[in-house]
């Protein structure tokens, strides 16, 4: 299965049982998260790791930025929907907070 195809219900589900930070609005074709940094250099770093493993992935997140909060939104917008990719990089966006 290509990274771009989209993902069934189930497999949607199992994939956001295995990543608890991340929301789905209803039945929508995106995954979320909103996550506190200790202060906004933190957030900041965060954004750059991010952006580091969306350009290797060639997949990018909507990012809101609200001084120490960060909000990013997942969707594979050329497939109309959610792959594997979203949440591939919603692990990578974890890991990132996990390391500031």
């Amino acid at each position: 299965m290509s990274s771009r195809t989209l993902l069934t219900e189930a497999e949607i589900a199992t994939a956001l049982a295995e990543l608890p930070h991340w929301r789905r609005a209803g039945i929508g074709d995106s995954i979320s998260r909103t996550a506190e940094a200790a202060d906004f250099p933190a957030a900041i770093r965060v954004v750059v790791a991010v952006a580091e493993q969306a350009e290797r992935l060639d997949h990018h997140p909507d990012i809101d930025i609200r001084w120490r909060t960060l909000t990013f939104v997942l969707s594979t917008h050329s497939a109309g929907g959610l792959t594997s990719l979203d949440f591939q990089l919603a692990a990578l966006i974890d890991q990132a907070f996990d390391g500031v």
